[in-house]
């Protein structure tokens, strides 16, 4: 039989795109024995490293890495594949007497983790077709007079998750509130750390990795990038730089409009972590290198 939760000595880094999930782990990894299991939906598929932020060959070599690049991207994948896909990985490092790593900021992956999944409908690939036609201010509609209490549970600003919550609805004929139990159980004991910056200072450290990205070789990246598909359709970038290529958009303007995409998503990401009991928030101007962060959270766990 499959393991049904993580291993209890699983660490957790978690948090907004550019905090230093990446760095960190690498170094708590060195230093514990440990390797890293993803948990960014588009990192998890292959192709596209740059816009995707994967870590680089030379981290890769580093400490054994999981579920980067795992999946073709035109596979679908979900909390639940995602969840199955993690466990068996987490419980044979931890067999190994090494310590699994789980680094990510996709909130629904890791809460499949950590809080584990209702018993809620597949997805309906007609459906979705539907729902994806619709504007974002269709579907908050739709959802919110089949569910009014999705207000609580969903993050409305975030299409996917309003599509996912009200495919639900239609699926089973119930408001997707009373259906997601998971949400209303205490918070799991576990060790995990949130790693969270100053408004101010994560939005200069999206705009700089934004152009460390750009001067990397993403335009590149797309240009030369097979017909895209599926999931990574959805990354940030890709359809900026899509709109460059074909003259529609200026370099400066595509760069800064990657920026707002990314910072956009950085504070729905934030949304949903505050809301995550089972993280122990870490204000990172307080530990303003890898090292030192590392040298915190190692000493956390000790005491």
């Amino acid at each position: 039989m499959p393991p049904s939760i993580p291993p209890p000595e699983t660490l957790y880094i978690v948090g907004p795109t550019a905090s230093g999930k990446t760095a960190t782990a690498l170094h708590l990894a060195l230093q514990l024995n440990g390797e890293i299991v993803n948990a960014d939906a588009f990192q998890l598929y292959q192709g596209l490293d740059l816009i995707t932020a994967k870590p680089t060959p030379a981290e890769l070599s580093l400490v054994p890495h999981h579920l980067f690049s795992h999946l073709p991207s035109s596979t679908p994948c979900d909390a639940q594949r995602y969840r199955s896909l993690a466990l068996p990985i987490l419980h044979d490092i931890a067999s190994h007497g090494r310590l699994p790593i789980v680094v990510g900021g996709s909130g629904l992956y890791l809460k499949a983790l950590t809080h584990g999944l209702d018993p809620l409908p597949p997805g309906d690939p007609s459906l979705r077709l539907h729902l994806a036609s619709l504007s974002l201010e269709e579907k908050v509609a739709q959802l919110l007079a089949l569910d009014p209490a999705a207000t609580e549970n969903v993050p409305l600003q975030n299409p996917r998750y309003v599509e996912r919550a009200l495919e639900i609805c239609l699926l089973t004929g119930q408001p997707q509130s009373t259906l997601r139990t998971a949400s209303t159980r205490p918070p799991p004991t576990l060790h995990g750390f949130c790693l969270t910056w100053p408004r101010d200072l994560l939005h200069q450290r999206i705009n700089d990795r934004v152009h460390q990205m750009i001067n990397a070789g993403a335009i590149t990246e797309i240009q030369n990038a097979e017909p895209l598909t599926g999931a990574l359709l959805k990354a940030i970038g890709v359809r900026e730089i899509q709109s460059h290529l074909r003259g529609e958009i200026s370099l400066p303007d595509t760069i800064a409009a990657i920026q707002q995409a990314t910072r956009r998503y950085a504070k729905r990401q934030m949304t949903w972590f505050r809301r995550e009991a089972c993280f122990q928030t870490i204000c990172l101007p307080d530990h303003p290198t890898p090292e030192s962060l590392s040298a915190f959270i190692r000493a956390s766990l000790h005491a």
